[in-house]
This record gives C-alpha cells, sequence and structure tokens, in this order.
C-alpha cells in the first residue's frame, strides 16, 4: 500500500513534468513556425546574402539554410533549458516551503527535514533522475551527436533506476534522500512513520 501512495505521488508530480513539457513544446513549436514562415524577413535575409555574396547563389543559400537550422536547434535546446529548470524550482521550492511537493501532499507524504540546502540537493537528485539526463540525451541528438546521446540515454535508465529501485528494500531510502540527507515519512496513520521512498518525485 505504501509503494503504491508513493508511486501515485510520483506520478502527479511527473503529470506536472510533462504538462510543463507539453508548454514548452507548443511555445517552441510556435517560436520556430515563426522565423520559418516570416516571409518578408526571409527574404530580406536572403536578397542581402546573395547580393554580398558575389554571384556565389549555393553559398548564399547554404548560408541562409544553415542559420535558421542553428536558430531551431538554439529553440529547441532552449526548451529543455526551461524544462529542466521549471523541474527543478518545483521541486525546491514546493520542498523548501511547505516540506512537500503536490504528489507528496496529495498521498500523505512529507521530507524532513527540508531546509534551503538540503531541499536543494534532493531537488537536483530528483530533477536529475527524472528528467536533466534526458534532456541532455534529446539535445545531444538534436545536435548530431548519435553515439553520445546514446550513452546519454543509457545514464539517464541507470540514474533513474538508481533513484527509483531502493524502494524494492525494506529501509532503503533513494538515492535523492541519501544525497540530501532527507527522509520521506508518511503522515497517515495518526503519527509520522519513516518511509523508504519509492521514486522521488
Amino acid at each position: 500500500m505504501q509503494k503504491t501512495r508513493r508511486f501515485l505521488a510520483w506520478l502527479i508530480d511527473f503529470a506536472l513534468v510533462v504538462a510543463a513539457a507539453s508548454a514548452l513544446a507548443m511555445l517552441t513549436f510556435h517560436r520556430i513556425s515563426a522565423i520559418v514562415t516570416d516571409v518578408p524577413g526571409l527574404a530580406a535575409r536572403g536578397g542581402f546574402d546573395l547580393l554580398t555574396s558575389r554571384g556565389d547563389v549555393l553559398n548564399a543559400s547554404e548560408g541562409l539554410g544553415l542559420s535558421l537550422w542553428h536558430k531551431t536547434v538554439l529553440y529547441v535546446e532552449q526548451g529543455f533549458g526551461l524544462l529542466v529548470l521549471a523541474a527543478f524550482l518545483y521541486q525546491w521550492a514546493s520542498l523548501a516551503l511547505i516540506g512537500r511537493t503536490l504528489g507528496k501532499a496529495l498521498t500523505g507524504f512529507k521530507v524532513t527535514p527540508s531546509p534551503l540546502r538540503r531541499a536543494a540537493l534532493r531537488a537536483a537528485v530528483t530533477t536529475t533522475a527524472d528528467v536533466a539526463v534526458y534532456a541532455l540525451a534529446c539535445v545531444l541528438l538534436v545536435e548530431g551527436h548519435f553515439m553520445m546521446s546514446m550513452l546519454a540515454w543509457t545514464l539517464a535508465v541507470v540514474v533513474f533506476l538508481l533513484n527509483a529501485l531502493p524502494v524494492l528494500f525494506a529501509g532503503r531510502r533513494s538515492l535523492a534522500d541519501r544525497v540530501a540527507g532527507t527522509t520521506v515519512e508518511s503522515l497517515r496513520l495518526g503519527r509520522p512513520a519513516a518511509m523508504s521512498p519509492a521514486h522521488d518525485s
């Protein structure tokens, strides 16, 4: 039962991350669409490049294409960066202010102790395990570093499991709790009881 509640806590918090990712994906799509559909801007840039190319039309068009590609990649990278930042700030602010995330609050858990430093450490590890390494893998893939992206994906799975698997062993704390020196406690059944976390959310 407690493991199920911990999983539900993580699921609620991860759903918030997915919602933030969806919003940022839409924002990124609109930013990219804006530069691609900016016909006057593209025409002005293309015309300028052509005029200054001394007749090298291929070079001028290649330069315009590369410029659009680099800007597109930059927008995608910014989207992933904002997602990681949002996930960290959500975890950190929630733990530092009330000692629990929305998922933990709804399922009856609290993280103790949760001063600013410990909350930041726990939030950093949780964000790394749930979002940051996956985001890095996606960025590497967009940048064209296929092998490094595959390595990052493998690392992401390993870090995720290191943070999540301790729930299978009685009395074991997650990686985030061990790094931050915190404990997840159940607030139900009349009094707090130390928990071994299923997955840090």
